[in-house]
């Protein structure tokens, strides 16, 4: 019976020692799963970097505080929406100051200290066609929001633009000129670099190829102020429109100079005075009239538009310009991209080679070319009132497809 009992009680005690080992080892399973899982769970929430540069200093200031605007705005909003698939993003800003060689340096510590998986440059020609072979070496996508050269693409397929390159804008120029103004004898009045230079060669070869008379051809360097020479000469030439590739600091004084000087000829501006703050409250009463290239429709009643305008007033306390709108869009259409592709690099340029009909508040984005240029309609605006409104739309595809090599 002693012995029975015995077997037994050893019976028992190897069940419990078996069924206990058991127990006490399936909760360390379930905590090295768990373990693993808050790994991964802490590893998707890193955030992307996205790398900016601006002229926050310098002779562009002025536009740089309202790219850094627009970038702040959008990361806000992409967050604020739940980031990349959970992912928040991170912005990795800089001031390049308009600086190339100081562009550069940005550059080099963005694809090789930062970690960032894309660059938007919020910054003119010369900056971003410095830095663009950068990006491209690197191959981590760059978007001009809105330097307009053409060099700019051209650096490789890992380099995008969001607003138009210049030979679609100088062409639409001459278009809104001959067609759209009834202008015959064009005077050229531009500032002297990329931009001035990049848009007069274009606007010149559509103008003459299409019966209109180019009278003369002046430039002005940066931050010129007397402007009443060369307008009384234009003015002697009998030009009946007045084609001027100009920053708003410029702007302002040359429309102002030309209603002193009681000049009839229409005037015809670019993005590059499409600015409530920096032109038209400079420019006052005497920009009534004058008839601008851009890509930014104030009047849009699609509600992209209207949202933007809004939410940008709230954020900053002024109203928008041309160089914010593309620079959020460029956020907004990589922030699209990765949340469908990755965000990886290659997965980045992948999406933005695939963007199609992307309703962006500077236009509807049909696509990227193979040379990264965006095709969308040129918007066309008028001063009156002291206040941007609607004049047209080019969306001819002779006029808004841009080169491909």
């Amino acid at each position: 019976m002693k012995k029975i009992i015995f077997v037994g009680l050893l019976i028992l005690v190897f069940a419990f020692a078996v069924f206990g080992c058991g127990s006490n080892q399936q909760p360390a399973d379930n905590g090295g799963e768990q373990q693993s899982q808050t790994g991964e769970q802490q590893q998707s929430k890193e955030p992307v970097k996205i790398g900016f540069f601006a002229p926050l200093t310098g002779p562009a200031a002025a536009d740089g505080e309202s790219v850094q605007n627009a970038a702040e705005l959008a990361v806000e909003q992409i967050n604020d929406a739940g980031g990349i698939n959970g992912q928040l993003v991170e912005l990795v800003d800089y001031d390049d100051g308009l600086d190339s060689k100081q562009a550069v340096n940005i550059a080099q510590k963005l694809t090789n200290k930062d970690n960032v998986v894309a660059t938007v440059s919020g910054s003119y020609s010369g900056p971003t066609r410095a830095v663009a072979p950068i990006f491209q070496r690197a191959q981590i996508p760059m978007i001009s929001a809105y330097g307009l050269h053409p060099e700019i693409t051209k650096a490789g397929d890992f380099i995008f633009r969001q607003s138009f390159v210049g030979t679609v804008q100088g062409k639409a120029g001459a278009y809104v000129a001959i067609e759209m103004l009834g202008a015959k004898k064009i005077a050229i009045l531009h500032i002297d670099n990329d931009f001035g230079s990049t848009l007069t060669e274009s606007f010149k070869a559509y103008a003459e190829a299409n019966g209109a008379e180019i009278v003369s051809i002046d430039s002005f360097s940066f931050g010129e102020k007397e402007f009443t020479p060369v307008l009384t000469k234009i003015k002697e030439e009998g030009a009946d429109l007045v084609y001027m590739p100009a920053y708003a600091g410029e702007g302002a004084q040359i429309v102002r100079q030309a209603k002193d000087l009681g000049l009839e000829a229409q005037l015809l501006g670019t993005e590059g005075v499409d600015s409530t703050t920096q032109f038209l409250e400079v420019a006052a009463d005497t920009a009534d009239g004058l008839v601008i290239t851009t890509n930014l429709n104030r009047d849009s009643d699609r509600e992209v538009v209207q949202k933007f305008l809004t939410d940008y007033t709230d954020f900053t306390g002024h109203a928008p310009d041309m160089v914010a709108a593309s620079t959020y869009d460029a956020f907004m259409v990589l922030a699209s991209v990765m949340k469908e592709y990755g965000t990886e690099p290659a997965q980045i340029l992948e999406g933005l080679s695939k963007v199609k009909n992307f309703e962006a508040v500077t236009g509807v984005l049909h696509g990227y070319n193979d040379l990264g240029e965006v095709t969308k309609a040129v918007q066309v605006q008028e001063v009156k009132n002291g206040e941007f409104h609607s004049y047209g739309q080019i969306d001819d595809p002779e006029i808004i497809t841009p080169p491909n090599k």
